[in-house]
């Protein structure tokens, strides 16, 4: 490639541009984090494009300043109302569950469940990214402005992941 090429010149040119559009568009509703099912559909995928060498490695294992954390790999998560719709639903997107969360069904009130809850008050429309490798913990994120209108009644709320 000459040095002086602008490189989105050259993926239009190629044609690839599209290619790697698609690829991406493909990979992103895979849910991953660092192990688990989603990283090895989505390496599986990535090695249809180029050669892969992945090696798996236990749990537990040390690397460097680092700990393998355990699996994890989710189906299904969501907050039901009282009536039984859902309001939080990682079938809309995979942000709606703190990574890593152990599973958990349960009814509660909504002062139960608003320890359990994260959202960003600076950012009341972004969905945060929320984890717990280490700790034995379950959550749900949510934007700010969604938490604010769930209300505070006496029902109770099925919450399950």
């Amino acid at each position: 490639m000459d040095a002086t090429a602008n490189i989105g010149d050259v993926l239009a040119s190629d044609g690839i541009g599209g290619e790697i559009h698609a690829l991406a568009a493909e990979l992103y509703p895979i849910c991953r984090s660092i192990t688990g099912n989603g990283v090895r559909e989505t390496l599986r995928r990535i090695g249809a494009h180029i050669e892969l060498d992945v090696h798996e490695v236990p749990t537990g294992t040390s690397v460097f300043d680092w700990t393998v954390p355990r699996e994890w790999n989710i189906r299904d998560a969501y907050i039901k109302d009282a009536e039984g719709c859902r309001v939080v639903d990682f079938a809309a997107s995979n942000l709606h569950v703190v990574s890593y969360s152990v599973p958990v069904r349960a009814r509660m009130s909504l002062a139960e469940l608003k320890p359990h809850l994260h959202s960003l008050p600076d950012q009341p429309d972004l969905i945060p990214y929320r984890t717990s490798y280490y700790q034995e913990n379950w959550g749900f994120c949510l934007p700010h402005r969604q938490l604010e209108l769930l209300r505070d009644d006496l029902d109770r709320r099925n919450a399950a992941i």
